[in-house]
This record gives C-alpha cells, structure tokens and sequence, in this order.
C-alpha cells in the first residue's frame, strides 16, 4: 500500500488539482484513480490558462467552437465544461458508491464576478445546469459578496466549493452561508442533500511571511491556520445547529486543504500533506505533489481535532509582527486578483488562437 492509498485508508479523500485535454484522454487521470487513489479533481483560472494557453491540444475545438459562432467567456466554459464533465462520468462511480460525499470534479466562475452576488448566482446555476452533472461543484470564491451568493445557490440547489478562504474566520463566515442556504431549504420543504465544501489556502500563509520572520519560523504559519482551522470546523459539525439538518438529510460538509504545493525548496516536497492529514477532509495536490507523496510520502499521526499547538505558534508569529487576520484578508484579495490576471490571459490566448491563421492551427 503506497501513502496515497494510506491516506485514503485514514478517510481523507485526495482530489487532483489539475485538468487538461491529455490528462483526460491519455487515461492518465483514470490512473491516478486506479493506483493512487485519487477521488476528485478540482480546476481554478490559473490551471485552465497554462492547459489551454500551452500546447495545441486544445486548438482544433478552439476553432470548431468559433466558427460555430461562440467566443471569449462563452467559448471558455463550452471547453471546460467538455473536459469537465469527461472527468465528472470518471469519478461517478465513487460518487454513487459514497452516496454523494465524495468524487466530485469543481468548476470556479469568472473570477471578474467576485464582488457581484446577483451576476455570481446567474452564473453559478446556469453552469450547474449546462454540466446537467449531480458531481459537479461550482466554485466561488469566499468574498462578502461571494458569501451571498453562496446563501442562495446553496438554496437554489447547486453544490459549491467555496474557495479562496484562509483562516477560521473565514471559514466560519463561508460555512454559515452555507448553513443559511440549508436551513432556508429545511424551511421550504426541499432535500438536504446539497454538498458543499470549504477551500482553505495554506501554503500562501508560508510565501507571505518568508521575508518578514526568521528561518526558524519559515512553514510553520500555514499548517497552524490550518489546525486551528480544522477544530473550529469539527466544533460546527457537532454543534446542535448542524446536527439539526443532518437529521433531516443533509451531508456533512466538508474542509478542503487547497494550496499544498511546498513552495520553499529548501522544504519537503510533501510537507502539508504529511501534516494534514485527518479524516473527514480532502487535499487536493498539483500533480507534481501526488507523485512525490506517492513515491516518498508517509501518513503519520492525524490532525488532533483539539488544534494542538496551533494558538501557540500563532501566537509566535504575532510576536514577529504578523498580524493573521490583516493578512488573511490580504491573501484573499491577492488571490482574486491573481484569478483575474489568469482569466485576461487565458481569454487573451483563446482570441489568439482564433485569429491563427489556418496554416497555424
């Protein structure tokens, strides 16, 4: 038994963050789902920029699409959503084995509509209808405006990836929209069993503060918002609140551990994976980050659902001048604003390719 398959043996699910034509169409992916245990996939602008602007397996559709008369957003979405519902009828038999908790494929909306709740809720149930896939998450980010949104697709019926979270704070925030949605579904009489999962970014917090702290502190910050994450997270789940809807139907939601790519080479390659491992969560990992847990990974102790020592080193780190709740909102609006470049590019290189000429393509 590899670590991949361990971790899956402790119940964290493993999701693979990354999509592409190839990695679909060479059973690459199926692999993964074989051998690795893999259960999920999520995308996000950044990883449809560098699979659709690298390479040419994506121009012959490119242009099929175009001269059918689609184009910019339109012409995007008809190519992701083709790559994603691919990967959705992959993972459909672990999501009707799980009865819906697991083997879910996420698609995030324009990052352009993150401070738009009406035009985040258009979209979100227009994309969830267009896929017509149960195991289908539509991502949106954990924005004020976002988290209005959320209260309503939650209600609409829509499963969410509530992304770009980075502390408990806003955690708690994206979770209590989603308990809201929930709560008003309750009240009108319809199923529960809409999921939902909260995306925490944790190896940012490390990138952020490398120049600011010591080498003594360097990626220790991610790992503990993220441990104090967690025991807030499991205290939702057990209080009255939450285990009034499951009563009622409703799924457990979820943490999801997003960002676990080390970033500090002088770090192990499967750092926050050995450290997050706990059951009842997801990681979803860069390619790149799966095989190296696969080959050299170990799965030791779980999360302690308590935060073990995660308000001491915070606590630490205020010492260093770290404000986290400043930075926390801080890593969020960089992180809209990193989406948003992704997303000019990517449709910057879509209008590219439309206009190659014909020996070109």
């Amino acid at each position: 038994m590899n670590a991949t398959q361990s971790l899956h043996e402790l119940g964290q699910s493993l999701w693979l963050d990354n999509i592409t034509r190839e990695l679909l169409r060479s059973g690459t992916l199926a692999r993964y789902v074989r051998e690795l245990s893999v259960t999920g996939l999520t995308s996000n602008p950044t990883i449809f920029e560098h699979a659709i602007g690298h390479g040419d397996s994506y121009d012959a559709r490119i242009h099929v699409l175009a001269d059918a008369g689609l184009s910019g957003e339109d012409l995007f979405f008809e190519l992701a959503l083709e790559d994603l519902t691919e990967a959705a009828d992959l993972f459909r038999p672990t999501f009707d084995a799980t009865r819906g908790v697991d083997g879910y494929v996420s698609l995030e909306v324009s990052p352009m509509l993150a401070d738009n709740a009406a035009h985040t809720i258009q979209a979100a149930n227009r994309l969830h209808r267009q896929a017509d896939k149960p195991n289908l998450f539509i991502k949106i980010p954990g924005t004020p405006q976002g988290l209005e949104a959320i209260e309503q697709v939650i209600f609409d019926g829509v499963p969410v990836n509530v992304t770009l979270l980075f502390s408990r704070a806003q955690v708690l925030a994206a979770a209590e929209a989603c308990l809201r949605g929930l709560e008003r579904r309750l009240e009108a009489g319809l199923d529960l069993k809409v999921a939902s999962v909260l995306s925490l970014f944790v190896s940012r917090w490390d990138v952020a503060v490398k120049q600011e702290v010591a080498s003594p502190f360097h990626n220790r910050l991610g790992i503990a918002i993220a441990m104090r994450t967690y025991k807030a997270h499991c205290d939702l789940l057990l209080s009255k609140r939450w285990q009034r809807l499951v009563a009622a139907g409703a799924r457990p939601q979820r943490l999801l551990w997003a960002s676990t790519g080390t970033k500090d080479p002088a770090a192990p390659d499967t750092l926050y994976v050995q450290a997050l491992a706990a059951p009842g969560t997801i990681n979803t990992l860069p390619e790149k980050t799966l095989l190296a847990f696969a080959d050299h990974g170990r799965v030791e102790r779980p999360l302690p659902p308590d935060g073990g020592y995660a308000e001491a080193v915070i606590e630490e780190f205020r010492r260093e001048g770290v404000d986290d709740d400043a930075l926390a909102a801080r890593l969020q609006l960089e992180g809209v604003d990193a989406f948003a470049t992704s997303w000019h590019a990517l449709l910057t290189r879509i209008r590219e390719k439309c206009a190659a000429p014909a020996g070109q393509r």
